[in-house]
């Protein structure tokens, strides 16, 4: 896959941050207990790329075991959320399918057998199930997603099962400015792109940097 200039500059951007979390977390990688890390952030803030990069690292540099679970694959279907008055707020906490998401989580530091996990397609627009595994010799287990701190029930379960978090927040007007390039990379027009970030996507943010907890490592 080709790797586009947003997220090639969200790399560079975060490169030292990124080798700093991965020296931590390699201090702790052990075959008898699997450490697991949150990265949570609003819409934008670069917390995918910041994740998939510790991952990476952590594989190549590192040669320690380490795989990736993001939240997106519980978005629940675009038809229930039609259903529900919701496809408008896709991408909201109530358009996601916690309950399930927060169970897989607590069953992470088992390693007695493979996790089975739903993977997000963005180019389809929907979650495509059994599409994603953590096998048992992995060591390290990278959680990423915008609610992973909320204060809000179900969501707030999450954090005891976190060995380590980490919270990215960009300025607003810094993740209005990408949401909005980030619409109009997927075709939108500037009138529509502008409408998508400040209707649904910005209230998203919003929410995310007013009712989640503090992490471990806090990155603006």
């Amino acid at each position: 896959m080709l790797e586009s200039k947003e997220t090639g500059a969200m790399t560079k951007t975060y490169a030292k941050e990124v080798s700093t979390l991965c020296s931590e977390i390699a201090k702790h990688a052990s075959k008898a207990k699997r450490y697991v890390v949150g990265i949570a952030g609003p819409p934008a803030s670069g917390k995918s790329t910041f994740a998939a990069s510790v991952v990476d690292r952590l594989n190549s540099d590192f040669e320690i075991g380490a795989a990736l679970l993001p939240m997106d694959g519980f978005h629940l279907d675009n038809r229930l959320l039609k259903e529900r008055g919701l496809l408008h707020r896709k991408g909201a906490p109530e358009t996601f399918d916690a309950n399930a998401f927060c169970e897989l989580v607590s069953r992470l530091h088992d390693r007695s057998q493979t996790i089975v996990h739903p993977i997000f397609d963005r180019s389809m627009d929907l979650s495509i199930a059994g599409a994603g595994m953590i096998e048992p010799e992995i060591d390290i287990v990278i959680v990423e997603g915008n609610y992973l701190l909320l204060n809000t029930d179900p969501w707030r379960s999450l954090k005891k099962h976190f060995d380590r978090t980490v919270f990215i927040s960009p300025s607003i007007r810094e993740l209005e400015d990408r949401l909005v390039k980030r619409w109009l990379s997927h075709g939108l027009e500037a009138n529509a792109a502008r409408s998508r970030t400040l209707n649904n996507d910005l209230p998203n943010a919003l929410f995310v940097l007013e009712q989640s907890a503090s992490g471990d490592v806090h990155i603006g």
